[in-house]
């Protein structure tokens, strides 16, 4: 600890970001905008501070792999504080696509199988997408490829709204399929 010198901490402590600002900027030459968007051309970065320090405002490297890097004059505080509004702004536009699931059994009713029907149709509405899931127990698994048919009426019955996603597939004591609503 006592060998690393002051200016050590100093810099460490101006990293906020992955964003290189004021004396942690190297490069020899550097493409410089003001705070209003004006180029002031290609200069050393040393002058490039000593402008933004005349102005009170920061040294940014916005581009650092341009050629030569370049640099913007702004106040990093705002300019972090515009960034994270926008992404914020971002993720509400974000639509999230769930995954609801729908358990049936080999021997549902028609009502039983109406009115689950019924839960997909308001599920795909809102923009979810369905998990229908034949369960079998016991001796039923011997008469899994007969029961096939309910998962086929399932998806006829909702053919208006969606489309299957993934056919009908067996899992071990269980056939799902996927259904997701049709794109107009």
């Amino acid at each position: 600890m006592d060998s690393l010198p002051i200016h050590y901490f100093l810099w460490r402590c101006k990293t906020i970001s992955e964003l290189m600002i004021n004396e942690q900027i190297k490069d020899r030459e550097v493409r410089v905008v003001s705070e209003t968007g004006e180029q002031l051309g290609i200069m050393s970065s040393r002058e490039a501070l000593r402008l933004a320090q005349e102005a009170e405002l920061d040294l940014v490297k916005i581009a650092p792999t341009a050629k030569p890097p370049v640099c913007k004059i702004i106040d990093y505080g705002k300019f972090r504080y515009e960034q994270v509004r926008k992404e914020k702004e971002a993720k509400k536009k974000q639509r999230i696509i769930e995954l609801k699931e729908i358990r049936l059994s080999p021997n549902i009713d028609t009502n039983d199988l109406n009115t689950k029907i019924g839960a997909a149709r308001k599920f795909l509405t809102k923009g979810n997408k369905v998990k229908i899931t034949l369960r079998f127990r016991g001796r039923e698994m011997a008469h899994m490829n007969s029961s096939r048919h309910i998962l086929d009426d399932f998806a006829k019955e909702l053919a208006d709204i969606a489309v299957v996603e993934k056919p009908s597939k067996v899992e071990g004591r269980s056939i799902s399929m996927v259904l997701t609503e049709k794109k107009q």
